[in-house]
C-alpha cells in the first residue's frame, strides 16, 4: 500500500451556484475520495466571500476547504474532475504533511530552548545550594 499523505484542497465555486448545489458538490467530492481509497479528515465550508481579485469577471465565490488523507491517486482524480466542472472557478491542492512535521520539530526545539532558559535563570540558586551541599559532604 502507498504511503498516506495529508493534503489540503481548496476550491472556489461560482457565485451563481446555489448553496444546495455546493452541498451536493461537496458530498460528491467526499464520496469520490472515499471510493478512491482516501479519507476526509475535515471539511470547512467558508461560504460566499469576496474574491481578492476578479476571476472570470466575478468578484465573489463559494469557498470550501477539504483536508484529505490519501496516496495521491485520489487527488489526481479530484483535480481532473474539478478542471471539467463548470461550478468550480479555481482550486488549489497543497501537500501539508511534510510542513507539519517540520513545524512540529521547530516547535519542540523552541520549547526545549525555553525550558533551558528557565532552568538557567532559576538554576543559579540551586547550583549554589548544590555546591554548599557537596562541600558539606566532603567535610563529613
Amino acid at each position: 500500500m502507498a504511503v498516506k499523505r495529508t493534503y489540503e484542497v481548496m476550491y472556489i465555486g461560482t457565485p451563481e451556484t446555489s448553496d444546495d448545489d455546493i452541498t451536493k458538490l461537496n458530498e460528491s467530492i467526499e464520496k469520490m475520495i472515499t471510493d478512491e481509497g482516501g479519507s476526509i479528515v475535515k471539511t470547512e465550508v467558508m461560504g460566499r466571500r469576496k474574491l481578492a481579485y476578479p476571476i472570470q469577471k466575478k468578484t465573489e465565490g463559494h469557498y470550501t476547504l477539504f483536508e484529505i488523507e490519501g496516496s495521491g491517486q485520489e487527488i489526481a482524480e479530484l483535480e481532473r474532475r474539478m478542471r471539467v466542472n463548470d461550478a468550480v472557478m479555481r482550486y488549489m491542492t497543497v501537500r501539508v504533511d511534510e510542513e507539519r512535521k517540520t513545524a512540529e520539530k521547530h516547535r519542540a526545539k523552541r520549547e526545549d530552548r525555553q525550558n533551558k532558559r528557565k532552568d538557567f535563570a532559576g538554576g543559579n540558586e540551586s547550583r549554589e545550594t548544590t555546591a554548599a551541599h557537596n562541600d558539606a559532604r566532603e567535610n563529613q
